[in-house]
């Protein structure tokens, strides 16, 4: 039996933020560790030597951004069909392994978190790169508590480009300053930031040169408080110099 969220902060204010934006794996999920295994056996079947260090760099990147990746670490030049079709078999043995997840995957505290936010009035968004996003969040049971989903399927451009980031805040007719977006990886941190958002770094501390925000995970409930107070707290006082 799930318990009920925390309240953390008071009912919004109108400058406080509209929206919270959250990249899928490494935030609400650990779905890393499948994406390896798939590409590590892509990687074997090309004879491509690839390790956990090399997987870092696919981190936040769309399904063929990864690919090209991978071939660049073999110097292998595919035709534009041979790679659909290996992107397709990737994809193939990564949903069997994410359609054996449950809520019980769920990192601690994301979802009494989210609902927390929901009861205040924020509204909530995905923004991934997967082209399996709604599937995961059905495995997950938590499709239900976003109110847009922005993903692979919706978005043409892989983060670093914000693209992800602005689709989920124009569908829900909000401006990048007034929403926070949650990212585990540089090229989301780079996304968010190209794209005007303000940003918080989620468990990955090589993310502390990229911003002034991070938290270790959603069960640090009282840090993560106090950087959403403080970052509704500029965002008040640039729009009064304005």
């Amino acid at each position: 039996m799930r318990r009920g969220p925390p309240r953390l902060f008071n009912k919004k204010e109108p400058e406080m933020t509209q929206c919270c934006i959250f990249d899928l794996d490494g935030v609400i999920v650990d779905t890393a560790k499948y994406h390896f295994l798939a590409w590590k056996e892509i990687a074997g079947e090309l004879e491509i030597t690839f390790t956990e260090k090399d997987n870092e760099r696919l981190k936040g990147v769309s399904r063929m951004a990864s690919l090209d990746i991978l071939l660049s670490l073999g110097s292998l030049d595919l035709s534009e069909e041979r790679k659909s079709e290996i992107a397709e078999r990737k994809n193939k043995i990564y949903l069997e392994y994410i359609m054996k997840l449950k809520p019980e995957d769920l990192l601690p505290g994301v979802e009494r978190f989210i609902i927390s936010l929901k009861e205040k009035g924020v509204s909530i968004a995905l923004g991934s790169a997967s082209k399996n996003a709604v599937t995961i969040l059905r495995q997950l049971e938590i499709e239900s508590l976003f109110d847009a989903i922005a993903d692979g399927n919706n978005v043409n451009k892989a983060k670093p480009d914000p693209e992800v980031f602005l689709k989920a805040a124009s569908m829900l007719n909000k401006n990048s300053n007034d929403c926070i977006v949650f990212e585990d990886a540089i090229a989301g941190i780079e996304a968010a930031k190209a794209g005007g958002f303000n940003c918080i770094g989620v468990g990955n501390p090589e993310l502390k040169d990229k911003t002034e925000y991070i938290i270790n995970g959603f069960d640090d409930i009282s840090k993560l408080e106090k950087i959403i107070e403080r970052i509704d707290t500029e965002n008040i006082k640039e729009k009064t110099q304005c």
